[in-house]
């Protein structure tokens, strides 16, 4: 059983940083894309960052610039470092992964969401 497991997140102040984390356990073969999504409250999940299996990163403009991702191969997690963060940045942060459980299965996993708060 495949499962994302994220850490980080909590309260911030405009123009502060967070660090969230991401790790996969479980039966893994390999993972391709891994990515962070957000939903703030009545609003749908947007995407914030994606990296591909050879760290090819690709962002939604709203955070280009101030956010970064990255991960580790070796540990099966993701990383989304956030700086110079803003309210709008509200929300639960989700990641995702696309992982590949055998030759024939890839399926896309999400982590349980935490919630980051940008508030003065």
């Amino acid at each position: 059983q495949v499962q994302l497991v994220q850490s980080g997140g909590g309260l911030v102040q405009p123009g502060g940083s967070l660090r969230l984390s991401c790790a996969a356990s479980g039966s893994i073969l390999s993972i391709n894309a891994m990515g962070w999504y957000r939903q703030a409250p009545g609003k749908e999940r947007e995407l914030v960052a994606t990296i591909t299996s050879r760290g090819i990163t690709n962002y939604a403009n709203s955070v280009k610039g101030r956010f970064t991702i990255s991960r580790d191969n070796a540990k099966n997690t993701v990383y989304l470092q956030m700086n110079s963060l803003k309210p709008e940045d509200t929300a639960v942060y989700y990641c995702n992964a696309n992982i590949e459980e055998s030759a024939t299965q890839a399926t896309w996993y999400w982590g349980q969401g935490t919630q980051v708060t940008v508030s003065s």
